[in-house]
């Protein structure tokens, strides 16, 4: 292993187009190591931030193996500019695809978290139709949450959050991990139907390896198990965690997680 190195390079890029602008706030740790391995990318989930316990500990991870790793805030979360409310997989898909492609990295594993799974499952799959130059060579998923506009939110709506997004354009819900509520707009529902990923079959052409909790309360580990059934051509681990909830934070599931990751190194 590398020396670990404290040496972080933080900048922002701007991604859209004209009128459309939004700064990304973005943190590199640049590779040691003398062999190029994969960089690592985190992909956070819904209104988390690169600072995260998890997204923090995979940086930890890279400095002690060398690796470059590449950490960002989606538009309208952390430090990054941009308003969370028009945020949407679409353009939280295209700040990751332009993060990556500004890193300079050719080869990356992706880390994704709840929304982050389903983040890079969308850049697996943009950054082939656009034939963007760079090769994802792992995917480490926890608690993934692919399409869980469609699966997990619309089912359950209720007669006044209906009434909300119609007259309002969004509806809020309690958080259990903020003081302030979860906003769920018309636009990320909306276009969250233009980005199912559970179709059919999903072709990563990489390994996978998902994380799950058991006791996950805000997604349902049956919901890791149908992810499973659209991966089929791939090499596929799938660890539950019986007394897991949906952050996975606890020492033993960091633990977990880095060791996924280093699997795929």
């Amino acid at each position: 292993m590398s020396e670990i190195s404290n040496s972080l390079v933080e900048k922002a890029i701007s991604v859209g187009p004209l009128g459309d602008e939004r700064e990304i706030a973005t943190i590199t740790r640049p590779a040691t190591g003398a062999v190029e391995k994969a960089a690592l990318v985190w992909l956070g989930g819904y209104r988390s931030d690169m600072s995260g316990t998890k997204a923090v500990e995979m940086d930890l991870l890279a400095a002690e193996h060398g690796l470059q790793a590449i950490r960002f805030d989606y538009s309208g979360h952390g430090v990054s500019g941009g308003e969370f409310r028009l945020g949407t997989i679409s353009r939280w898909t295209e700040e990751a695809l332009a993060v990556i492609s500004a890193s300079g990295a050719r080869r990356v594993i992706l880390v994704g978290s709840s929304m982050g799974g389903w983040i890079a499952l969308r850049v697996i799959q943009e950054a082939r139709r656009l034939g963007l130059a760079f090769d994802i060579c792992g995917l480490v998923l926890i608690a993934p949450a692919p399409d869980f506009t469609v699966d997990l939110i619309e089912p359950h709506l209720s007669e006044a959050e209906k009434q909300s997004l119609a007259e309002r354009g969004y509806f809020e819900e309690p958080s259990e991990y903020s003081p302030e509520p979860n906003i769920f707009t018309r636009a990320l529902i909306e276009d969250g139907r233009l980005n199912r990923v559970l179709t059919g079959m999903i072709e990563t052409g990489c390994p996978v390896h998902i994380l799950q909790g058991m006791k996950d309360p805000d997604v349902p580990y049956k919901h890791a198990m149908k992810l499973m059934e659209f991966l089929p051509a791939d090499d596929v681990v799938l660890t539950l965690v019986r007394d897991g909830d949906h952050r996975l934070s606890r020492p033993e599931d960091i633990s977990r997680m880095k060791a996924a990751i280093v699997a795929m190194i």
